[in-house]
């Protein structure tokens, strides 16, 4: 009966070394080795670091795919300018180009030695997830929050080219007056593109040009990175692995002229002198600079009325509209 006993309990201790061989292993290497070790994982992700790297590029196609499937607004509004260094100088603003017949010799403007400036600023998204959630396979629930990394990433332009535009009627532009003002310097006068009033702000733009009313300065673009060696501090301080997105870059304001701030009420009135003031506008030397406004941005608690004054047909007496279809209607959520 004894050996009967001891020979089942060998039986037992066989199958369990057995099963434990037949485990899931991955590779496991010790701080300080180049020599990988097996190890067991029972259930749950092998954490090793190809696996790794597969989880993150799953991660990185979430948030590209979100960030690809954005079509943000500040294109429209602002001009896309590539920096190659810590701060950018747009002197040249001061001139704003035109041509004029040749006689005699060229007439060559110098640009301004110093000048309007944009200077680059750094960005960042990150986030912790606990190593326990990977060990535990539930790293699939992540995968909403890197696709909204994406589109934070993708829209974050927006949020600061619209910031800018709508702090435009206190903050200077190139001729050290503010960008909506009513009396930025024209040759031996001034001139106006603020249209006064003390309600919700709305916006006037002409973007037919390649140099529109704002400036996107892009220094480095944005880029989803890992922080996942276990060597890291991070790892093996809080036993988490960390993510994040930064980019560096700026806003900044282009040629006034191209752009009227008002905070009249929102009406045929109002955008009447706004465009006649825009199409208004000369040279230093008192020629038409040619603006020919076609978009009104607005928060969406104008929609309603920019949609009115631009977009409807008939009046509310049943006559033509004249305003209709002279300016596209842009609703920034980033107004609001």
């Amino acid at each position: 009966m004894k050996k009967t006993r001891l020979f089942a309990a060998a039986l037992v201790c066989l199958a369990a070394i057995s099963a434990f061989f037949a485990a899931p292993a991955f590779a496991f290497q010790v701080p300080g080795s180049s020599d990988a070790m097996p190890a067991i994982l029972l259930g749950g992700m092998l954490i090793n670091r190809e696996n790794l790297s597969a989880m993150f590029n799953g991660f990185k196609a979430h948030f590209s795919n979100a960030f690809a499937g954005v079509t943000p607004d500040w294109s429209r509004v602002a001009t896309l300018v590539p920096s190659t260094a810590k701060v950018e100088n747009y002197g040249w603003l001061s001139e704003f180009p035109r041509l004029r017949e040749w006689v005699g010799d060229r007439q060559v403007k110098s640009l301004a030695a110093s000048g309007y400036q944009v200077t680059n600023k750094k960005f960042e998204a990150s986030v912790g997830i606990p190593r326990d959630d990977i060990d535990d396979d539930s790293y699939g629930v992540f995968a909403p929050l890197f696709q909204e990394m994406g589109y934070a990433a993708a829209t974050h332009p927006d949020e600061l080219v619209f910031a800018l535009l709508a702090a435009g009627f206190t903050t200077t532009c190139f001729d050290g007056q503010y960008f909506f003002d009513t009396d930025h310097p024209v040759g031996e006068t001034t001139a106006s593109n603020h249209g006064g009033g003390a309600s919700t702000p709305w916006f006037l733009l002409d973007v037919n040009r390649p140099l529109k009313p704002l400036i996107f300065q892009k220094r480095r673009d944005y880029m989803l990175k890992a922080m996942t060696d276990e060597k890291d501090e991070g790892v093996f301080m809080r036993d988490e692995y960390r993510y994040g997105v930064d980019a560096r870059g700026n806003v900044g304001y282009g040629f006034w002229q191209m752009a009227f701030g008002s905070k009249v009420t929102l009406d045929a009135t109002g955008y009447t002198a706004a465009r006649s003031a825009m199409m208004s506008q000369k040279s230093d030397t008192g020629r038409p600079l040619g603006i020919r406004p076609n978009l009104l941005v607005v928060p969406p608690s104008l929609e309603a009325a920019a949609f009115a004054v631009v977009q409807a047909e008939k009046l509310a007496s049943g006559a033509d509209n004249p305003h209709y279809n002279t300016a596209q209607v842009l609703v920034v959520p980033w107004l609001a």
